[in-house]
């Protein structure tokens, strides 16, 4: 059915996960933190524990009434075609992590890390922002969920779970690029890295203060703990550690002001950590083929401080490369916060309202992506095989709109340029090749998954009728187009986790030229399944540990046949608890090897906190 152009979304029932992305603001603001304590510690109980339930509050994303059998049904949305009524569907949850599952509950106090606090940079009311979320309500996940109340009381303290519901948005399915997105409504510390006490699994602790043997009682089948670290202090309002790159032989980390690396085996120091004048800003999610990255960090403390330092770091040899000062743009155009993408030899630095291009061997300057058209302001980019600028046009008129760009990465020169329909914001890619988009629609808290063609217009659009549930972080002053983990991509397939309730999830496999779902499958364990990436014609995923198992790793064929889970990697039983409680946090898989660190510390002072964790066969 021929639908009006551009005609203005309209209601539906779903609910966005809780881990969704943040669309852009003046400069992105912080999600609220609704944790106030620690976890208490366990204590036996008297009778089966209720946990509280805290009720969702106010912000972006959030229905007046919740969804359910009387909700409105979907109209259609930006890009075109109505579709048919829809069960609560992807990212029905209030912000990032936020939603009640096996692995959001609070962090339980132990040797390893507590529940952290609310730190610099996230308020304690949510802003009305678009795209504005609720952050994890406590730092560990919960392998118990779904246990007999009596067992759960007696393994871990009660838990505070934070729900909530929000209007989503999917897709009608392919069509032409003329389409619309249609609408489902839905403090000073000085320690560094290299003073914090490692405890390698061999029973003779970490420096005194780990006294346990992470491998003890280590049952038949099951992988080892290859190493372990502790992460250093950080100021009290808590401190980003914001990457984790894998080569064959070293595995480096981005923790406050250092990069630290360890031998990927032995967890031994590969090289002195790198230590930086101020804090760690932003770094570039993909590294070089010779192994190259480069890290923002600050240029001070003060208020008026910046994030316009950049340096090239060797992950093989831990040297340093070339460094330079990133300029400021025009009025309005800081480096309050940067984005860095990498595609081939230019490396993309974003600003708020511009970029600029180096090379990334030596550091020259290559060109810049400034305003262009009707009041188009580049304010986003991501990178790995293509580079992608997103744009923020015509703020001041009633034309207001997101362009997408593909660039040249040698001239800066636009390839195409993909007008997103008014009311929408681009606020993640959840791939860029293919192009996969998730788009959001602030007025009317919906959601769209669009994927576009090699010439910039609509390949298709998302018509499953779930809750899918990738991880993204925290965009606070900046979109971050890459900070989700959890989804994943080939030349024809989305994978896409769905919620996790009670118990397992599937993961569901959805064709990029229709928007349909092609298969499905549940998770091994009664915990969730991730994906990571595909490899080999076979998809990589991650299922989180339960109370009875530790977390595994494991492959699923994309093919045809069967889709049966097969078992790569069974993390141990005895380290469950550990492997559940690291707090936003990064995962790889790498030659039979897979890695677990923080993506944050929050500052505590009362118990160590955990880094980084490796294990293997």
């Amino acid at each position: 059915m021929t639908q009006p152009t551009d005609p203005p979304p309209q209601g539906g029932n779903g609910t966005p996960r809780g881990q969704q992305p943040q669309p852009p603001q003046g400069g992105f603001g912080a999600p609220q933190d609704p944790r106030a304590t620690p976890a208490p510690p366990p204590q036996p109980p008297q009778a089966p524990p209720t946990p509280p339930q805290t009720p969702p509050q106010p912000g972006y994303g959030y229905p007046q009434q919740p969804a359910g059998p009387y909700a409105p049904q979907p109209q259609p949305g930006p890009y075109g075609g109505a579709t048919p009524p829809q069960q609560p569907g992807p990212y029905a949850q209030p912000g990032p992590y936020a939603q009640p599952g096996p692995y959001n509950a609070p962090a339980q106090p132990g040797p390893y890390g507590t529940a952290p606090q609310p730190g610099y940079g996230y308020p304690q009311q949510p802003p009305n922002f678009p795209g504005a979320s609720t952050p994890p309500p406590g730092g560990g996940r919960n392998p118990f969920k779904g246990k007999p109340a009596m067992i759960v009381g007696a393994a871990v303290a009660v838990l505070l779970l934070v729900g909530g519901t929000v209007w989503a948005v999917t897709s009608g399915g392919g069509g032409d690029d003329d389409k619309k997105p249609v609408a489902r409504k839905s403090g000073g510390a000085t320690a560094t890295a290299s003073d914090a006490p490692v405890d390698k699994g061999d029973g003779s602790g970490a420096g005194g203060e780990d006294p346990e043997n992470l491998n003890e009682g280590r049952k038949d089948g099951e992988a080892k703990v290859l190493w372990y670290k502790s992460a250093p202090k950080a100021p009290g309002d808590g401190a980003d550690a914001p990457g984790m790159w894998i080569t064959d032989k070293t595995a480096v980390k981005a923790v406050y002001k250092e990069l630290v690396a360890y031998d990927v085996g032995t967890g031994d120091a590969s090289w002195d950590p790198i230590t930086f004048p101020q804090k760690i800003c932003a770094v570039t999610h993909q590294k070089t083929d010779d192994n190259k990255v480069v890290v923002a960090y600050m240029n001070g403390v003060s208020d008026n401080a910046t994030c316009n330092q950049l340096q090239q770091v060797d992950l093989t040899t831990g040297k340093k490369g070339w460094s330079t000062k990133v300029a400021e743009g025009d009025l309005f155009d800081s480096t309050l916060s940067l984005e860095l993408a990498l595609t081939g030899d230019t490396l993309m630095v974003g600003r708020s309202q511009s970029g600029t291009a180096y090379d990334v061997n030596s550091g020259k300057k290559l060109w810049d992506k400034k305003k262009y058209g009707s009041a188009c302001f580049p304010s986003a980019f991501a990178g790995g095989s293509k580079l992608i600028a997103v744009s923020s046009c015509g703020a001041t008129t009633s034309d207001e709109h997101d362009e997408v760009q593909r660039l040249d990465p040698k001239t800066g020169k636009a390839e195409w340029t993909k007008k997103i329909p008014k009311g929408w914001s681009v606020a993640r890619t959840y791939s860029v090749d293919p192009l996969v988009l998730y788009l959001t629609d602030e007025d009317h808290k919906k959601w769209n998954i669009s994927t576009l063609k090699d010439d910039g217009s609509v390949r298709s659009q998302v018509d499953v009728d779930e809750s899918f549930a990738p991880e993204c972080g925290w965009a606070i002053l900046e979109r971050d187009l890459q900070g989700c983990t959890g989804v994943a991509a080939d030349d024809d397939t989305l994978y896409l986790p769905t919620e996790a309730k009670t118990g397992a999830n599937e993961i569901v496999a959805i064709n990029l030229d229709s928007g349909k779902e092609k298969w499905r499958v549940k998770s091994p364990a009664e915990a969730s399944m991730l994906p990571m990436r595909t490899e080999g014609g076979k998809l990589l995923a991650y299922v989180e540990p339960t109370y009875e198992a530790g977390g595994r790793v494991v492959s699923v064929a994309t093919g045809g046949g069967s889709h049966k889970p097969s078992t790569l990697l069974q993390n141990p039983q005895g380290t469950a608890e550990i492997e559940n409680g690291f707090y936003s946090r990064d995962i790889d898989y790498v030659d039979g090897r897979f890695y677990l660190s923080t993506a944050r510390l929050t500052g505590s002072t009362e118990t160590k906190q955990k880094l980084m964790l490796a294990y293997g066969k």
